[in-house]
């Protein structure tokens, strides 16, 4: 059942199959061990697509359906990724899945398939890139990729399954070796990210030991970090319920810092769902109003900030931009601006919006996160501030993006910006984005 759910979810057309794994796993009725194979598929399934692709073309006949396609992936998946799932319960396995969803036919025909490709399957590494399977135990006996010697790009598509014009975007800014180690990342479950609200991180560490869940400490002087593996105890954990730990990724904390939030100010957070960064103003002793188009994600909102306890400081409301103010309405002494974006800063975490990158999708972001920076420099009193920030690498999102707010607004000047490349490292955070500090004239 639960290799029939994740197929459903691949097929279902979500652009975000990740955040669907709960839905369908409540509604097939699967317990906690099942509803994690269920993550585990789906996550290596969009993590791995290019090279799960390439194994599908290395051996079917055809062009199989993208019915039929999706199930090829998911036990392939089983077969080069998921190591504690032996050969022939992943095979028997998915062979039933498209069985019961598809017919005898295309269950034999996925057997075949996966079969084949298995007796191409060998241990350890080749040597030879074409061949190797990038972090995993396994090479082919024959070539499965392109040559990344004539065809980088096209070769980082297949073997580390991240779309060749990111590729080459990354490349041409960053060099060929930053954006193979950025691609690499992107191909692995980062740890989850953990801020000591109170700032006592080792006595938050003690706690979590105590509770069983290890921890290490961040770059971040408030963060620690946790493998995803223990996310459900800390969730339960005294710690996390109390508020003095709450989930966020240390650069957009760093972005919320920058805004400078004081006691007693009047903030505005535009896009504020799900309301980490207006916690972390509030906790500041700021008055947030946390604006957000989306009402399904700002629902979640309340509960968050009473355990965080400060309810009493932040106004949730539902519309889009600021439509719902009063034009005459008190200016604020400063607003963020976390726009929505590519998230090529966050791949590793939001695997899936690699292959939703495109010009057209960002060119739209672009033209969104300049109308919300417009929106928010209007209601900022004179002497105040705007932090804008993405969780993007791409400079259309960031510094291209603050300069053509400066040409249109010579009110604003730039403080200072930061481009946080993702790393996990102590040299640098687990998720990479852009934050800018501005600051209005007299």
């Amino acid at each position: 059942m639960a290799r029939l759910t994740a197929w459903r979810i691949l097929r279902s057309g979500s652009t975000a199959p990740l955040r669907e794994v709960d839905r369908y796993c409540a509604r097939a009725g699967l317990d906690d061990r099942d509803r994690g194979l269920v993550r585990q598929l789906v996550g290596t399934d969009v993590r791995r697509r290019g090279t799960l692709r390439a194994l599908v073309k290395l051996e079917a006949r055809g062009k199989p359906s993208a019915d039929v396609a999706a199930h090829l992936r998911l036990g392939l998946a089983q077969l080069f990724f998921l190591d504690r799932i032996p050969v022939h319960a992943a095979v028997s396995e998915t062979v039933r899945a498209t069985t019961d969803s598809l017919g005898l036919g295309r269950g034999r025909y996925v057997n075949a398939v996966l079969r084949s490709v298995l007796r191409t399957r060998r241990s350890g590494s080749s040597g030879d890139p074409q061949r190797d399977l990038v972090n995993a135990p396994w090479h082919l006996d024959k070539p499965l990729f392109r040559n990344p010697e004539e065809h980088p790009a096209l070769w980082a598509e297949d073997a580390l399954s991240l779309p060749s014009a990111l590729f080459k975007r990354w490349t041409k800014r960053h060099g060929q070796d930053v954006a193979t180690d950025l691609a690499l990342q992107a191909l692995r479950e980062p740890a989850l990210s953990l801020v000591c609200t109170g700032g006592n991180r080792e006595a938050m560490a003690l706690a979590l030991d105590e509770a069983g869940v290890p921890s290490r400490p961040g770059r971040h002087e408030r963060v620690l970090l946790v493998e995803r593996g223990a996310t459900g105890t800390v969730l339960a954990s005294e710690a996390f319920t109390s508020g003095a730990l709450t989930i966020q990724g240390e650069t957009a904390l760093r972005a919320a810092e920058l805004l400078g939030a004081k006691p007693g100010e009047r903030l505005l957070d535009l896009a504020a769902a799900p309301g980490g960064k207006s916690s972390a103003l509030a906790l500041a002793g700021a008055g947030v109003l946390a604006i957000d188009k989306n009402p399904s994600r700002l629902a979640a909102m309340p509960a968050a900030l009473e355990r965080m306890g400060v309810s009493e400081r932040v106004q949730p409301l539902a519309s889009d931009g600021l439509a719902a103010l009063a034009p005459n309405a008190a200016p604020f002494e400063g607003a963020l601006v976390d726009a929505p974006c590519s998230n090529t800063g966050v791949l590793a975490a939001r695997p899936g919006a690699r292959w939703r990158f495109g010009p057209g999708s960002l060119a739209q972001l672009v033209t969104l996160q300049g109308e919300l920076l417009d929106q928010a420099a209007q209601r900022v009193a004179p002497q105040g501030r705007l932090v804008f920030s993405t969780c993007s690498l791409e400079p259309e999102e960031g510094s291209q993006g603050t300069r053509a707010f400066l040409d249109r607004h010579p009110e604003w000047s730039l403080a200072e910006e930061h481009l946080d490349l993702p790393s996990a490292d102590a040299e640098g955070p687990l998720d990479g984005g852009y934050r800018a500090l501005l600051h209005r004239e007299p």
